[in-house]
């Protein structure tokens, strides 16, 4: 029960954030979503975002952040094995799956609604 807390604080501060972004400093949602990207590869290089993982569950890996440092992570993973084509090959090989699966359910979502205006 405690880890379920953590995860609704740690991913309510991390939309915090990104809130307070659009609101004070006047972002657009594009700039505040790169700022949040950025900041979770930052994060993961310096060593910091897996233990917030580990600490807050799903607090941590379903914001945007996360995103940032699944990309770090494969192109790290894939530069050891196979230089530097392999930072394009460990991103394209790390996110594919979530990539394709937002394209599939968003396009079976056009199929069944219909936009207004």
């Amino acid at each position: 029960m405690e880890k379920i807390i953590w995860a609704f604080i740690v991913g309510g501060l991390i939309c915090v954030i990104g809130q307070i972004m659009m609101d004070v400093f006047k972002l657009t949602p594009a700039h505040t979503m790169s700022a949040l990207v950025v900041a979770g590869a930052i994060l993961g290089g310096l060593g910091l975002y897996e233990p917030l993982v580990k600490f807050a569950g799903a607090g941590a890996t379903v914001p945007i952040s996360s995103f940032g440092n699944s990309l770090l992570k494969g192109a790290l993973e894939e530069l050891d094995q196979h230089g530097p084509i392999g930072v394009l090959i460990g991103i394209f090989k790390l996110t594919s799956a979530g990539v394709s699966s937002a394209i599939i359910f968003g396009f079976l979502a056009s199929l069944v609604f219909k936009p207004k205006g």
